[in-house]
This record gives structure tokens, sequence and C-alpha cells, in this order.
């Protein structure tokens, strides 16, 4: 790429730049793209560049397979329960050390290689969380999940506060309940409860697949974009399904609380965030309230 065509890229951004300006925009990332560090660092810089230009982001990050790691290395098994995965007392201890010592760490430490100024928080002092109920399906009957909780409330002061001295927050899907005890939450809910609660201007799910796709066994065909009102039957047409069920619920309860788009994009492509906040076309999938402007 010569001057001028780099130069017409920043061009073609501006009007983006501008319309997002001190905009508070959610970013969640997990799954393999997690996994490799070149990956991952690429993520961090880019976090970093959306900062430099104005933005200001606050980053929701999972780590299940670095804690299932841990859990193999000591031994514990895996059980799951109606399909949430049982948190014994143990557990917990684990996924607490990982998710702060290692992922959080991490993630700071590879922002600020890239020039950022980052703040990890423990989302056991943002999320307020209740112990998960599971109920067996087929009985009707309660069964103990273990130390799996449900967001109640958020507690937005740590995140403001960073924001304000201008730090990136990065923070971990952890929960503390009106019991004192900490509870696994999910990431992606973590992220649209944070999102809801700062009333951000985006909420953007970065994992390893493209985006919503149209036939899930054809990663080109992926849709631009989705409007709540289409969202029902979709699901009739088993586009959605499955596991994207929930995300999916917890996406159009972000965007009735007023955060202006959902963006769902490959963390596996290189500057895919930039790419799909920035440019017109955009790379993943957006999802919209009927009434959405950009």
């Amino acid at each position: 790429m010569n001057p001028i065509e780099k130069a017409d890229v920043l061009v073609e951004a501006l009007p983006y730049m501008q319309k997002f300006r001190n905009s508070l925009m959610v970013v969640k990332f997990g799954g393999s793209a997690m996994e490799d560090p070149v990956l991952v660092r690429g993520i961090m810089r880019d976090i970093v560049m959306l900062e430099a230009i104005g933005v200001r982001p606050v980053v929701v990050h999972g780590g299940g397979k670095a804690i299932s790691a841990e859990l193999k290395r000591q031994g514990i098994p895996v059980r799951f329960v109606n399909g949430l995965r049982y948190t014994c007392d143990k557990t917990i201890k684990i996924v607490d050390d990982v998710l702060h010592n290692e992922v959080n760490s991490n993630l700071v430490a590879l922002g600020e290689s890239c020039g950022g100024r980052m703040k990890g928080l423990s989302g056991k002092k943002i999320i307020k969380a209740k112990k998960t109920p599971s109920v067996n399906p087929a009985t009707g009957v309660g069964e103990d999940v273990g130390f799996v909780g449900e967001v109640v409330g958020v507690n937005t002061a740590p995140i403001y506060e960073a924001i304000e001295d201008g730090l990136i927050p990065v923070v971990t899907p952890l929960g503390t309940g009106l019991d004192g005890n900490v509870y696994n939450i999910n990431a992606d809910t973590a992220a649209c409860k944070i999102a809801e609660a700062l009333h951000a201007r985006k909420l953007v799910f970065m994992s390893d697949v493209p985006g919503i796709l149209a036939d899930c066994n054809d990663e080109s065909s992926v849709i631009a974009t989705i409007c709540t009102s289409d969202i029902d039957r979709l699901i009739r047409e088993g586009v959605l399904s499955g596991g994207m069920l929930p995300k999916i619920a917890g996406c159009v309860s972000a965007l009735n609380s007023g955060i202006n788009k959902v963006h769902m994009i490959d963390g596996r492509q290189k500057h895919s965030l930039l790419l799909e906040i920035f440019t017109a076309s955009g790379v993943g999938t957006q999802i919209v309230r009927p009434d959405s402007v950009m």
C-alpha cells in the first residue's frame, strides 16, 4: 500500500472516529482468539489504538481454556449439571486465581507493552451476584451447580474511576454475592450487564467465529446486519440456536437498555475490531434495534 492509499484509509475512518470520540465501548473476547499470543497482542494493540483516538474501551475477558488446563493439571474432574459446569469450592479458587493472576495480568501486560495504560479490575468488586439455581428440565427438581452465579447488579464506580484516570479497564468475569461468596459468571453475560450499566455506545464480542452465519457450515455466509425484530424468525429457522441463544438474549437486553449496536466479530482476523468499527462495510455481524443509527 502506497502512502496515498494509507491516507485514504485514514480519511475513510475519520467520520467514525469523530462519531465515537469519548464513547464508551465494551469489548469482550474469548475462545481460541485468546490462545494465540500473537492474536492476543494484536487485539490489545487495537484496543490501545481505540483509546488513543478518543474511544473509551472497557475490556471484559473469558479464560475457560486456561482454567480447564489448570483443573486438569490439578486432577479436578469436570462435571456438568443441566449444561452448567459444576463449580466446587476448589474449582472457584482455581478460577479466581487463573483469571486474575494469569489471564488478566497477561492482558494488562500486553496492553502496556503496546503503549497503553491499563488497569486490571476484579469483577468481584464490580459484579453483584447471586447463586444460579439449576433445575432439571425433565423432573423440575433443583440441582446444585456450586459457585456459579447470575448478575444482579453492577458497581460502575471502579470502571469510571479508571477511565477518568486515562486507563483502560480490564475486567474479570467474577462476582460477589450478598452471602460473601465468590461466583463464576459467564463472561458474555458479564459483558452485557457491564455494558448496560455503563450505558455504553457499543458492545463488541470477539471470538473464534466470523459472526452469525446463515449456514453454520459455511463461514462465508456471515449475516452483516440483524435487526432485533428479525431474531424470533431466525430462531424458528434454526439460524440462532444452542449456545447462541443466551448470548443473543443478553444482546437484546443490552440494546433495549440504550446501547446503539452490538457487534460479533472474529478475533482471529487481523484488525477485525478496527475494521468493524471504522469502515462502512465491516467484517462481522452487527445487531441493531429497528430505530438504530450509526
